[in-house]
């Protein structure tokens, strides 16, 4: 039979997941990957296979799919329809939130499942989907182990100060402090660097994952030493629909003056902020940059002078600087923006060579750039199968 990882990330009205292999390597390998979405409305199950062809691309009744238990349910038909000689073996779930208990994957258990919700209140956008989808992946399939991968885990390495807000300590002992997130996909880069260079994995590295969500981090050998986002993964970069960076005395402004209370406050700067509140067109940079609206122009220099202030503080933290990797969404498909984020950090020493930045890279700079810059894609899909296959042979061996 063959050996199956599925690789779980829920979302309020929606499931993504990727189906991996074991190999006799024990390093799995990608074979589909899908979503469920419109649960609880509109659902639609789609499909593709590792080379990106569609399998699977249909509707669902809504009383089939009205949570994530029924998106389980659809997915595991699936699986058993298509894979019919196939066992699975685990699911890995990424779960944004490890807090102060979670350095590294854990196998789920009532312990595990317990911290988990304890920790809603610091992610309470995202941790109560993930809890739902581990309930209804134990109601369906109580046999099969679940690991928890946490996108908090990665920057545990920092130094104290790096996570230290100046708030009254009782207020850091209750867990107000900075986590950082994406640490799955900069774990992904760090396990990538040294086929790239072995000089560049062990030297000074600041990625920029740039997506709906951005952020960056501060790498020192594979090691975070500090990153842009914070207490939650509103902080640092302006985002699709998130502001990042803010004055705290601005929420002050808007609970006085507009009586905003905390949900309208969360709307605001979750949902309508961000490229889209800047532009006021849309949140995706595709759109902002085939636009010639000067408000979208306004937008995309914003997010590009962001980054160049948060690459400054990382260099700052760094004590230098060896390489600028791009990753996500924007950071691997726009030419445009990471040719504009390496002219600002021209007084690093990073010369970008044009040509190969138009053909996506890996290598961006030219060769006697002091400071090299690299597109790698990321996968944070592998590294939670990675993960989950890693505490699952070590259960065995016990």
């Amino acid at each position: 039979m063959t050996p199956l990882i599925l690789v779980a990330n829920a979302g309020s009205s929606s499931l993504k997941f990727a189906v991996f292999s074991k190999t006799g390597a024990n390093e799995p390998v990608a074979e589909a990957a899908g979503e469920v979405e419109g649960i609880g409305t509109k659902p639609r199950f789609a499909v593709r296979n590792a080379a990106g062809q569609t399998l699977v691309d249909r509707a669902h009744d809504v009383d089939e799919i009205l949570h994530h238990g029924g998106a389980v349910a659809v997915i595991r038909s699936w699986l058993n329809e298509c894979y019919k000689n196939a066992e699975l073996l685990a699911v890995g779930h990424r779960v944004v939130h490890g807090g102060q208990h979670f350095s590294e994957p854990v196998l789920v258990d009532k312990t595990v499942l317990m911290a988990l919700e304890g920790l809603v209140p610091l992610a309470p956008l995202h941790q109560p989907h993930s809890i739902a989808l581990i309930r209804a992946v134990q109601d369906a399939v109580p046999a099969v182990p679940q690991v928890a991968c946490f996108d908090t885990a990665f920057h545990w390495t920092q130094p104290a100060a790096a996570k230290a807000f100046a708030v009254p300590r009782r207020l850091t002992l209750e867990g107000v402090r900075r986590y950082g997130f994406h640490g799955l996909s900069y774990e992904y880069i760090a396990s990538a660097l040294p086929a790239l260079s072995p000089e560049l994995a062990a030297g000074r590295v600041v990625v920029a994952h740039l997506g709906n969500g951005a952020s960056m981090c501060a790498m020192r050998a594979g090691r975070s030493v500090a990153t842009t986002m914070s207490f939650t993964a509103l902080d640092g970069l302006v985002m699709g629909t998130r502001c990042g960076n803010l004055d705290p005395a601005v929420l002050l402004y808007l609970m006085d003056r507009h009586g905003m209370d905390a949900r309208a406050l969360e709307t605001l700067l979750y949902r309508e902020s961000g490229l889209l509140g800047v532009s006021g067109i849309s949140s995706d940079m595709r759109t902002l940059l085939a636009s010639d609206e000067p408000s979208a122009k306004e937008a995309i220099e914003l997010f590009v002078y962001r980054i160049g202030r948060e690459l400054g503080s990382l260099v700052a933290a760094l004590g230098g600087l060896d390489a600028l990797v791009f990753t996500a969404g924007i950071g691997e498909r726009s030419a445009v923006v990471r040719a504009q984020v390496c002219r600002h950090a021209a007084w690093l020493g990073l010369e970008l060579d044009e040509a190969a930045n138009e053909r996506h890279g890996p290598c961006l700079s030219k060769p006697a750039s002091k400071v090299s810059a690299w597109m790698v894609p990321t996968d944070e899909d592998l590294m939670i199968a990675r993960h989950t296959l890693k505490l699952l042979s070590g259960r065995s061996s016990d």
